[in-house]
Formats: C-alpha cells, sequence, structure tokens
C-alpha cells in the first residue's frame, strides 16, 4: 500500500511539476515580469504559506534552527538546491521553452552516477555507461536537431540547462538527512523561504519595480496557480521517497517532460523538430535504462 501511495505522490507531483513550466513560460513571453521577481514571489509565498500552516497544525517550525549542524544543512539546502533547482529551471525556460527545460532536466541521473563512481573512485557498471551514452546521444540530436551544421540553441540555453540537471541531481541527493530527521514540509518550506529571501537580496530594487505588474489579474492568477502547483509538485517528489526507491522515481519523473510538452502542444503550439522529438524519447529511454540498471545492481549486491 506503501508503494502504491509512493508511486501515486511521484507520478501526480511530476506532472505537476511538468505543468508549471509552460505556465511560466507565459509569465516569461506575455508579460514584463522577469525570471527574479517571479522566483522571489514564488519562494517567499509559497515558503512563508507552508510554515504558517504547520505552525498553525502546532508544528515546532523553529527546531531545525536550535542546532548548527540542522541550520546548516537547511541553509546550503535552501540557497544551492532550493534556489539553484528553481533558477535554472525558470533559466533554461526563458533561454529555449519550456519542454527542453524540463528534458535538460533528466541529465541529473548521469551526474549523480559521475558523483558517486569520483567518490568511491570507482568506474560505474557497463549497463550504466550504455545508458549515459544513449542519454547524450538523444541530448546531441535534441541540441542539433540531427544537424551538424550547427546547434539549435544558444550556448546559453545549454548552459542553464546543464546548471539545472546538475542542480536537481544536488536537490536529489543532498536533502536526504533534512527529510528523515525533520519530514519533508519543514525543511522544504524553510528552503523556500532562504532561497526567496536570497534573490530578493542581490535583486531588491528590481523586485520592486516589478510589483505593479502583479496589478495585472491574469498575470496574478497565473503565477498564483504556478506558486501553488509548484508548491505541491515540491512537497510529492520529496514525500514519495519515503515510500519508493529514488531509482522508481527517477522513472516516474518522465512524466515531466510529456507533460510539459502535452501542454506546450495544446496551449502554444509549439512543437519539437522531428529530430528533436526523437531525441527526447531516446533520452527518456536512457534515464529509464540506468534507473532498471541501477536496480539490478543494487539488487544483484550481497547484503
Amino acid at each position: 500500500m506503501n508503494r502504491l501511495k509512493g508511486i501515486f505522490m511521484i507520478v501526480t507531483g511530476a506532472i505537476l511539476w511538468g505543468a508549471t513550466g509552460p505556465m511560466i513560460e507565459w509569465l516569461l513571453r506575455n508579460t514584463e515580469m522577469s525570471a527574479s521577481f517571479i522566483l522571489t514571489i514564488r519562494l517567499l509565498l509559497a515558503g512563508a504559506l507552508l510554515l504558517s500552516v504547520l505552525k498553525i497544525q502546532g508544528k515546532r517550525i523553529d527546531l531545525p534552527w536550535r542546532q548548527k549542524v540542522w541550520s546548516r544543512q537547511l541553509l546550503i539546502f535552501g540557497v544551492v538546491g532550493m534556489l539553484g533547482v528553481q533558477f535554472s529551471f525558470v533559466a533554461a525556460i526563458d533561454t529555449s521553452n519550456a519542454v527542453i527545460a524540463t528534458l535538460f532536466q533528466f541529465l541529473a541521473p548521469i551526474y549523480i552516477i559521475i558523483f558517486i563512481s569520483v567518490m568511491y573512485r570507482k568506474m560505474p557498471p557497463l549497463a550504466q555507461i550504455v545508458g549515459m551514452i544513449v542519454t547524450l546521444g538523444g541530448l546531441f540530436l535534441l541540441l542539433t536537431n540531427g544537424s551538424l551544421a550547427g546547434f539549435e540553441m544558444s550556448p546559453v540555453a545549454v548552459m542553464w540547462g546543464v546548471a539545472l540537471g546538475l542542480s536537481f541531481s544536488f536537490y536529489t541527493l543532498y536533502p536526504a538527512r533534512l527529510l528523515a530527521e525533520w519530514g519533508v514540509l519543514v525543511p522544504v518550506g524553510w528552503a523556500m523561504v532562504i532561497g526567496g529571501l536570497t534573490l530578493l537580496v542581490f535583486n531588491l530594487i528590481s523586485v520592486i519595480k516589478q510589483f505593479y505588474l502583479l496589478g495585472d489579474l491574469q498575470a496574478s492568477l497565473m503565477l498564483l496557480c504556478v506558486i501553488v502547483i509548484g508548491t505541491a509538485a515540491f512537497t510529492l517528489f520529496l514525500g514519495s521517497m519515503k515510500y519508493i526507491s529514488a531509482i522508481e522515481a527517477s522513472i516516474l519523473s518522465s512524466f515531466e517532460p510529456l507533460t510539459a510538452m502535452v501542454v506546450s502542444v495544446i496551449w502554444f503550439g509549439q512543437s519539437l523538430g522531428i529530430w528533436q522529438l526523437i531525441g527526447a524519447i531516446v533520452m527518456l529511454s536512457g534515464v529509464t535504462w540506468i534507473s532498471v540498471a541501477g536496480s539490478k545492481i543494487n539488487t544483484n549486491q550481497p547484503e
């Protein structure tokens, strides 16, 4: 029953996260809101609301700050994990589009494999190497649309896409101890507030100047949807780790780019080139292969 609950949570979270991409793209294309403004409002409001609800429920949300070890981890998770993945995701959307940004997120398993291999000074198993090659082959098609004449995307878009994969892998791996000690909601709430405050400090004047844009009802409602849906997605994703493995989560997360693709096609009339579409399918297949291979390796290891 718990495993089914975990599967439901990750699939629902993946679909919701995939849907936020086109919403953010709409805000960036149809309003004067900057990526920094959208994220500052999103993180501060979502984090404050989440912590307020927990406080009303009687949760001791201040407890993690009473020990240096946990407060330090919260700060790192908030700035590098939460803000890192959120800002790189929005920046990748801004420089490419929601579908491609979501697909770049799926480079995370490759970074995780490389990190673990370097940490343990051990080559990854052949099956995972094959999966990495397949995934990178799909990425090549996605970037070039099958033409060796040149990239379809700007170097800036590629840079933010790579940063997104790196930050998402950190977001997945780093908070394991935090979540085990304090559950999901308290660390996520504080991480959002920390990330939002960090962004606000570096963009204070710009954010203040854009507040008048919230007077547009349509834009405000869209931003509210991004905040609510995105917060639910983050909470469901991390919460699912209690019930299913990270390997299963990475496979089921493939609903993210699929959702982004469907919403973008219906809403914006966007579509990938034929070779880009093939590349997207190849990438998802490669990530699935890596996950399945990792599962078999873990199963076959002696106790």
